[in-house]
């Protein structure tokens, strides 16, 4: 398994992972990505600011993570257990349905997290649909803390369950 920062030439594998990730969740009743979302222009822009990150193997890649400084304005009035000052977050974290659950996901966030302590950020941050339990006791898991809901009115009447995860405070 090697994480490294994705490139120009990965967006087609990239938007593949994503699409099989939407479908997967559609499958199941989870409607949290769609066609609208994530889109190639968004994959696009996330290789363009150099945040992206992508995992594989012997057959290319099998998923993907975005880890940002860049805040949301979704974010802006959650209560966070940190200050909004050295924060960074984590959207989009995909994993190939063939490939989930082997330890993928687990390795992309060792990755963020590991990565957030050695440039002395507070937290990480994210959120995650309320209706997939399995991303929310994933999160709960890694000692995430559940904190406010916000909405993506574009994605899902549902709410979003921000989480944070205090690192050096």
């Amino acid at each position: 398994m090697v994480i490294k920062k994705a490139s120009k030439q990965d967006l087609e594998q990239l938007f593949s992972v994503v699409k099989s990730c939407a479908k997967n969740l559609i499958e199941q009743g989870i409607f949290q990505w769609s066609e609208n979302y994530p889109t190639k222009e968004i994959l696009r822009s996330d290789i363009a600011f150099q945040q992206i990150w992508k995992i594989g193997n012997e057959t290319g890649i099998v998923g993907s993570i975005v880890i940002t400084e860049i805040k949301d304005s979704e974010y802006e009035h959650v209560k966070w257990l940190t200050k909004n000052q050295k924060n960074l977050y984590i959207h989009r974290l995909a994993i190939h349905p063939n490939f989930q659950g082997k330890g993928y996901a687990q390795k992309l966030m060792d990755f963020a997290e590991k990565f957030a302590g050695e440039n002395n950020y507070d937290s990480v941050r994210l959120d995650t649909f309320s209706q997939n339990k399995r991303n929310q006791k994933f999160y709960e898991k890694r000692n995430y803390v559940k904190l406010e809901s916000i909405y993506f009115p574009n994605q899902s009447d549902f709410p979003f369950y921000c989480y944070e995860k205090v690192l050096n405070v």
